[in-house]
């Protein structure tokens, strides 16, 4: 849609904007809030505008996940099988099968991350036998979390490990009694095996690369995503894996607001990495849609304390302080915000001690500094955290891993984990989001179901009901909350005259629907500044259209990204369907199996089992 005036009429519009916190219509202009009000008033406003009826649909503002890997993913997503949220082994293994079939030589089947074993109705991943058979000769990656990996034997004949190939630093090759390497690695204690291993896979050109990153910001657009913070990664050098992103920024095809922080490669020479890009990179460099933001998640690897719950807690080395506090001088001398990776509060204390240190001399007021993850942050680290007026990112690795940690910790240790009610109360800002694509999915309303509920997908209950939060503080915290993390405060976040305009409209009522169904909302209609960038049903022409997924053989031609339900899956593909107007008429007639022994017509099962026969799959 071309930018020029919008008024959506007909929601039921929450605002977050306590001044105002309901109306029914809003208009845009210029990329920006216009007004917000009822009908009539936002109809005066801009008389001439192009109008959307939302239906009587819930409006909210355009989520901000404040911790991704949106750029690495972005370069990768076309070529993983997404097992996020698929309910089934059965089915994962189905999707995987029929994705093996697709895929041509040398090519690997990467499913990397997103999912637990424990969202699986048997509560297992598969048997590297199981692996086997499915995939005699085409190589099979699979990340589950960060503590390991299954390779099947012709994944191990990839990457070339055999009975002579030692234990890298800081991993284990799992062996047979006759020492032959069986397909399982183990992050022992860090996952640098994992990041290694699957670096030995085959890599997509830059041009799909560019597509992959496009279809990857669009399936964000589908979950009502219109900003992120990149928290940089492992493997994501800088400058050159951000070409793809930067060149999408120049042609104007970004349909993410994206804020990047620089994340160091080289251990031991993370004081000399922040050096140089302090002369090449400022913070706030950039405009709107991209710009930097600062410094992390990693600072210095000897604080990185991986988050593997099946594991004890590691143990930070004795030179830890002394390798972090020369970083946050450079970065509190330059004013570079920063943001730093810890998970355990006798990591976090260490930290606040340097941070302590260097505010003594210089101070961190305004800095925008703060700790991502925090499961285990004690009281005394909050308050301390408070009064250096620094900040906290929460994800819902939990919701991943509760039932490991229960099992290490107990049920009671579990029922703060992270204390977000606590961070609260302190003052402190708080902001969600997901950490995805390795450790837990990139869909927001699976945090914003554990935010509200406790619930693992695995199903386990771990806060009493005095550490849940309810509906609409969740949702702060992924909106206006997360504008903190970025320095973008009063910028976006809410859906307030002048403020960008960023909004999503959703599929059925966050406010209303069964707690139980949060997890399965969508948008149908997202706008970035005033732009349509994502519309579903109705609402789909309004949406520029996507190129295919490149190359043919993708998993996201096929299967898309985040499993949904058959009916819903099955009403999406009609929509898209190019031939005619019989799948959106006739349903299930229009459909041929794709699974033997499942009657054509039949919905049961998981949506892959489908295909619309005049679609390209």
């Amino acid at each position: 849609m071309a930018a020029t005036d919008l008024l959506i009429v007909n929601a039921r519009v929450t605002t977050l904007d306590r001044a105002k916190p309901q109306a029914e219509a809003v208009a845009i202009r210029d990329g920006r809030f216009l007004a917000v009000g009822s009908e009539r008033e936002v109809r005066a406003a801009a008389p001439q505008a192009t109008v959307i009826d939302a239906d009587g649909r819930r409006l909210i503002p355009g989520l901000i996940d404040s911790h991704i890997h949106v750029i690495r993913g972005g370069l990768n997503y076309n070529m993983e099988l997404r097992w996020d949220g698929v309910p089934t082994l059965t089915d994962a293994m189905a999707m995987l099968r029929r994705q093996v079939q697709n895929t041509p030589p040398p090519q690997w089947v990467r499913v990397v991350g997103g999912f637990t074993e424990q969202q699986f109705a048997e509560k297992r991943l598969p048997t590297i036998g199981e692996l086997n058979a499915v995939a005699p000769d085409t190589p099979v990656f699979i990340l589950h979390l960060y503590d390991r990996a299954l390779l099947n034997a012709a994944a191990l004949r990839a990457v070339g490990y055999t009975r002579d190939t030692p234990n890298p630093p800081g991993g284990e090759i799992v062996r047979d009694a006759q020492g032959h390497p069986t397909g399982l690695l183990l992050a022992q204690p860090n996952a640098t095996i994992l990041y290694a291993t699957l670096a030995k896979g085959p890599k997509l050109p830059p041009d799909y690369q560019r597509n992959s990153t496009r279809h990857f910001m669009r399936e964000l657009n589908g979950l009502g995503v219109t900003s992120v913070i990149d928290a940089g990664g492992g493997a994501q050098n800088y400058p050159d894996d951000y070409q793809v992103i930067e060149q999408l920024h120049r042609d104007g095809e970004l349909t993410l607001r994206i804020a990047y922080n620089l994340f160091t490669q080289k251990p031991k020479d993370e004081l000399a990495d922040f050096r140089g890009w302090a002369h090449t990179v400022s913070p706030g460099q950039g405009d709107d849609t991209y710009r930097a933001n600062g410094a992390g998640e990693m600072l210095v690897y000897s604080a990185a304390d991986f988050e593997d719950f099946r594991a004890p807690r590691p143990e930070m080395p004795p030179n830890m302080e002394a390798d972090l506090e020369p970083v946050i001088r450079l970065l509190a001398e330059k004013r570079w915000p920063w943001r730093m990776h810890a998970t355990y509060d006798e990591t976090i204390s260490r930290a606040l001690d340097v941070f302590e240190k260097v505010n003594r001399d210089i101070p961190l007021t305004g800095l925008n500094w703060f700790f991502d993850h925090a499961e285990t942050i004690s009281e005394r680290s909050i308050d301390r955290i408070a009064a250096l007026g620094g900040g906290i990112a929460v994800q819902h690795r939990m919701a991943y891993q509760g039932e490991y940690f229960v099992e290490r910790y107990g049920a009671q240790a579990a029922e703060a984990t992270p204390p977000v009610k606590r961070m609260l109360e302190s003052g402190v800002p708080v902001g969600a989001g997901t950490d995805a694509t390795r450790v837990a999915s990139y869909n927001p309303w699976v945090s914003l179901s554990w935010l509200v509920t406790s619930k693992t997908v695995g199903g386990l209950t771990l806060y009493p009901q005095r550490n849940r939060l309810d509906r609409e503080t969740a949702l702060r915290l992924w909106t206006e909350a997360n504008a903190w993390f970025s320095s973008e405060q009063g910028k976006k976040g809410q859906i307030k005259v002048g403020q960008l305009a960023d909004l999503a409209l959703l599929s059925d009522d966050y406010f209303a629907v069964p707690e139980s169904d949060i997890v399965h909302l969508r948008s149908v209609l997202t706008v970035l500044g005033g732009k349509v960038v994502h519309g579903e049903g109705d609402y789909t022409p309004l949406a520029p259209a996507l190129p295919k997924p490149m190359p043919d053989w993708s998993p996201v031609a096929t299967f898309g990204g985040y499993w949904r339900t058959p009916d819903a899956q099955l009403r999406q593909r009609a929509s898209a369907c190019a031939c005619d107007s019989a799948c959106g008429v006739h349903g299930h007639a229009h459909l041929k199996p794709l699974q033997a022994n499942v009657p054509a017509g039949d919905a049961r099962g998981f949506w892959g089992v489908f295909g619309c026969s005049c679609w390209a799959i």
